[in-house]
């Protein structure tokens, strides 16, 4: 062991830490266990959904893989919010929250200990995130692992087709519209999700895991390792090892550490492979929201250049055919990354947290298939699956995902409502027309404010046969499985006086996502919506009809932009930077 001192020793060393051994002692260690390096083991583990369900027995195997490479694990579970359990009512608003909260305390747990690492496990849409930006705050040797997809459902017969949770949403719709019954609503509700782990498709857990991999912060094929395969112990164990490494190397003043490794162009790497593979648009909230830890101005316009030059490649659900188990049994996320790299749209000289590059970690990863995932030359479309559009309406921006989508244009009259619950009980009640452009505001980061996640309202539109028929716009979030032309982070926000706020019941909205327009605007004047702002009365964005308290009213407080990726802190000034 080397004979220089690892920063855990702060805690330890000394007469005056006698009383700190004496903790250490009380958790079992033994004198050469303390002398040890000392590594925080993160997971969002428990019993709020499935996708957090088996993280702790996951960490256990993180942990046997530290101690045998000579580190001192300690599980450190931390707070998870489940969209599956909040969709569709108010408890959503703390679903983006928890992200903050979990890099929060990821911060406390490791600046307070003075852990020497981190290896982190998450597997729910936020806590994937949230893990990445804690580890990049703290800035010391760490790795994450997405704890991997569920399993797809069936339905019955030989012949049954795959099902995920998407398809109990619009069978939801179904039954509204009178197209199926309440048994049939229950057999695929019941058959849907048969185990522990992500929601199955590219969805926003499996689009973040994938991007893990593409910033370097994870090893390369370990995001799409279904989470109940045998298969993760080993790989637990394995990452383990080269975790620590990088917490002995970086004693010595060598390895790379997160802020070394998210950089410009693993940014840009990260969103190419959103892009490749129709991936969540939350992943543009995300994003950012990392780049912010790292000190890297990296906006929406940003992620916007990136989608707008990468092919869609991966034809993956809720757009296309296949899910991340088909990922996996191709080869994973490194089949995308390679073809993307070789093709120019990836850089491959980029760091891992092995400190090796990015190509180094590629150079044995499989061909596409030609199925699952295509070769560039035979892209599904040339510009990628996401689209950012701009306009009177949007100056900020607002996003959509276009993989799947039939048509990319639409012009029709706008109808409006005040929140989430408005919108929903009109759509349940098939209170709208073909053409409209159903509007959605006051439900932005502020707003809201949480920024809910709207699967629920898009599905039951699917569900009833209405969703190639209309047009959705908020300002809050649609989720990664929803698919349709449903755009959202409308920015800025009703609540920060973005033009959404303005618009009134029969506004003609125009909506181009071609690739030669991006654009969504208004039929209205300049000066007739200068006119209508200034009419505005301050604080008509927040909508929750109570006084908010505690943990929503910090949140309104401090929260960012939707397209500076809604982070709650301006990052420390002395380290922030532009990179070329």
């Amino acid at each position: 062991m080397t004979t220089k001192k690892f920063r855990s020793a702060t805690i330890y060393e000394g007469t005056i830490r006698a009383t700190t051994r004496s903790f250490l002692y009380g958790l079992g260690l033994d004198d050469e266990d303390i002398e040890r390096p000392h590594v925080g083991v993160f997971h969002t583990g428990g019993e709020m959904s499935p996708c957090n369900m088996n993280l702790r027995d996951q960490a256990q195997h993180a942990k046997t893989g530290i101690y045998a490479a000579g580190g001192m694990p300690h599980e450190c579970p931390v707070v998870s919010v489940s969209d599956g359990l909040t969709m569709a009512h108010s408890g959503m608003r703390f679903s983006l929250i928890s992200r903050e909260l979990i890099a929060d305390s990821v911060e406390a747990s490791v600046r307070g200990h003075q852990w020497d690492g981190i290896f982190a496990i998450g597997a729910c849409d936020k806590n994937l995130p949230g893990l990445m930006m804690g580890m990049v705050r703290c800035n010391v040797p760490s790795v994450f692992v997405h704890g991997g997809s569920a399993l797809p459902g069936q339905t019955p017969g030989p012949d049954g087709r795959d099902l995920n949770v998407v398809d109990t949403y619009e069978a939801i719709g179904k039954v509204l519209a009178g197209d199926a019954t309440m048994q049939e609503l229950s057999d695929v509700s019941h058959a849907c999700l048969p185990t522990a782990g992500a929601c199955a498709g590219q969805f926003t857990a499996n689009t973040m895991g994938m991007v893990s991999e593409a910033l370097g912060l994870a090893p390369i094929g370990s995001s799409m390792v279904p989470a109940v395969f045998s298969e993760r112990a080993p790989l637990m164990r394995r990452t383990a090892k080269k975790l620590m490494d990088a917490v002995m190397k970086s004693v010595e003043g060598g390895g790379p550490l997160p802020r070394d490794i998210v950089t410009r162009k693993a940014l840009e790497n990260a969103c190419a492979l959103v892009s490749a593979t129709g991936g969540s648009t939350n992943a543009a909230l995300h994003i950012p929201a990392i780049a912010h830890e790292a000190g890297i101005r990296f906006h929406l316009d940003d992620v916007a250049e990136i989608f707008a030059r990468t092919p869609l490649i991966a034809d993956l659900r809720p757009g296309g055919k296949y899910l991340a188990r088909d990922v996996y049994y191709i080869g994973g996320a490194g089949v995308i990354l390679r073809e993307l790299m070789n093709q120019g749209f990836v850089h491959g000289d980029v760091l891992t947290f092995t400190g090796r590059t990015l190509a180094e970690e590629l150079a044995e990863a499989n061909a596409p298939d030609g199925k699952v995932v295509r070769d560039v030359a035979n892209a599904l479309t040339p510009d990628g699956g996401l689209a950012v559009l701009k306009g009177n309406l949007c100056p900020d921006g607002a996003l959509l995902k276009t993989a799947g989508l039939k048509t990319l244009a639409h012009t029709g009259p706008a109808r409006v409502f005040e929140n989430e619950e408005e919108a929903q009980t009109a759509v349940q009640n098939m209170r709208y027309e073909p053409g409209d452009v159903i509007v959605i505001r006051n439900e932005g980061p502020k707003g809201s404010p949480g920024m809910r996640e709207m699967l629920g309202l898009t599905a039951l539109l699917y569900g009833q046969g209405m969703g190639d028929k209309v047009a959705l716009l908020t300002d809050g979030r649609f989720s990664g499985a929803t698919r349709g032309l449903c755009i959202g982070y409308a920015g800025p926000e009703a609540a920060d006086g973005g033009p959404i706020a303005i618009l009134r019941n029969g506004d003609i909205v125009r909506i181009d996502a071609r690739p030669d327009a991006r654009s969504i605007s208004v039929d209205l004047t300049e000066e007739e919506i200068a006119k209508r702002l200034a009419e505005l009365k301050a604080g008509r964005g927040v909508n929750t009809g109570a006084p908010l308290g505690g943990l929503l009213e910090k949140y309104a407080a401090t929260v960012r932009p939707s397209h500076q990726g809604a982070v709650t802190h301006s990052g420390a000034v002395t380290w922030l930077r532009d990179e070329s």
